[in-house]
């Protein structure tokens, strides 16, 4: 019998952090599925999808605390293997000058269509004419039944203007 749990890794950046987890997994008998890892604010942070045997609990702990020692503060979580409600998936694109609340005028938009956000990722560039900040936001959604693309779309582009952003949703393949 197998089990998935998700470590969730921070700590200061540098050479050998992932190297690092990989060992870890790969001695309790795991198998990386998923990642999610990045350099944030100077800090690596990150989670991992990982499936172990049912006796490889122990010694992933065993080894995920030998990291610890090393500066990279890891939490290992079981994974939810419970099929969510499902939906109709979309994909969102935003980009607009930055300015403070855009991520929470968008979510407050979304939540109470009852639209589950299912992968984020969003960055900061200077623009290349004014040198200004741009934000960027990239978003897998989920629509649940009773909710349209269309009833997502005026929920969007209503509040478009107000944050002053361009705004595309297209269905996910």
């Amino acid at each position: 019998m197998t089990m998935r749990v998700i470590l969730t890794v921070m700590g200061s950046d540098r050479p050998g952090l992932t190297q690092a987890l990989a060992d870890a997994v790969h001695a309790a008998g795991g198998n990386w599925l998923e990642s999610q890892l990045a350099r944030l604010g100077g800090k690596y942070v990150g989670a991992v999808l990982v499936e172990l045997p049912g006796e490889g609990m122990a010694a992933l702990e065993a080894a995920i605390r030998k990291v610890d020692a090393s500066g990279l503060h890891v939490v290992i979580l079981p994974a939810d293997d419970t099929v969510g409600a499902g939906g109709t998936p979309l994909w969102m694109e935003l980009v607009g000058q930055d300015r403070p609340g855009i991520v929470r005028e968008v979510t407050g938009a979304l939540a109470p269509l009852g639209v589950n956000i299912e992968d984020f990722s969003s960055s900061t560039e200077n623009t290349a004419w004014s040198g200004e900040l741009l934000f960027r936001a990239r978003a897998r959604l989920s629509v649940p039944q009773g909710a349209t693309l269309d009833s997502v779309r005026a929920a969007l582009e209503g509040i478009s203007g107000e944050i002053m952003v361009d705004l595309s949703i297209i269905p996910a393949r």
